[in-house]
């Protein structure tokens, strides 16, 4: 199999290859593909990315040869660190434990090390899955896991191809959508988080997405009194789960 592997990930090459990695089960992270790359090979690449919703993104030839100077035929794809999981799967079992849900929705986090942070956090804080969009997330490397101090290899982390059908199963489920937003005059410690809960954060670009703050049954803000605006993304999770913690444990 054509691969490199450097520090932080392993990096497959060509379109059989590629082929070969998704058919025998290999968790791919997300592939590149040449614009106006055709061909026989090609099209069955294409069709098992789709049937196994793998991301993937066109790309000039210039990108791909910054990447590898080997002949990747015009296709790259990274490995994934972890194995991503079904939140449908996982939901049930933690329901049948008699343990209150506690589930992290990342709505466009893109810096790997503040993915890491916050996986280190909802780990420490017993959360039960991490829910990533298959697009505009971070990708778990070596960074992220380091970043994490291993935690995503402990914590489930489970990627939607489309977060308001994701966000609708959990409210079905019987999960509040919590929303951390600046557009709120809720205070996060006034929640309640003994119910089954999904906490949604977003980018520190402009926030959550308004699609997903649509469908919230409640929006909280952390209150600032300083002069900068805002906290780092992975701070302010943390102080959102470790407030559900104090409330669950009844402190």
């Amino acid at each position: 199999m054509n691969f490199e592997k450097g520090n932080k990930n392993v990096l497959l090459f060509g379109t059989r290859p590629i082929i070969e990695a998704i058919n025998s089960g290999k968790e791919i992270d997300r592939v590149f593909i040449q614009n106006g790359l055709a061909g026989e090979n090609f099209q069955e690449l294409k069709k098992l990315i789709h049937q196994c919703q793998i991301p993937f993104q066109y790309v000039p030839t210039e990108k791909l040869n910054r990447l590898t100077n080997k002949n990747h035929q015009g296709v790259l794809a990274y490995l994934s660190s972890v194995t991503y999981q079904n939140v449908e799967n996982i939901l049930p079992s933690v329901f049948e434990k008699g343990k209150v849900p506690l589930v992290l929705i990342l709505d466009r986090i893109t810096d790997v090390r503040n993915f890491g942070a916050i996986a280190r956090s909802a780990e420490c804080a017993g959360a039960d899955a991490i829910i990533i969009p298959s697009k505009g997330a971070a990708q778990i490397n070596g960074d992220a896991i380091k970043t994490s101090a291993g935690a995503l290899h402990k914590i489930p982390v489970c990627r939607s191809e489309n977060l308001k059908l994701t966000i609708d199963f959990l409210k079905n489920s019987g999960l509040q959508i919590v929303s951390c937003t600046e557009k709120s005059k809720s205070l996060y410690y006034e929640a309640d988080f003994s119910l089954p809960t999904a906490i949604i954060v977003g980018s520190e670009e402009d926030g959550i997405s308004e699609e997903y703050l649509k469908r919230s049954d409640t929006r909280i803000k952390i209150p600032l009194t300083g002069e900068i605006e805002s906290l780092n993304v992975s701070v302010a999770t943390g102080i959102v789960l470790f407030e559900a913690v104090k409330q669950r444990s009844g402190k």
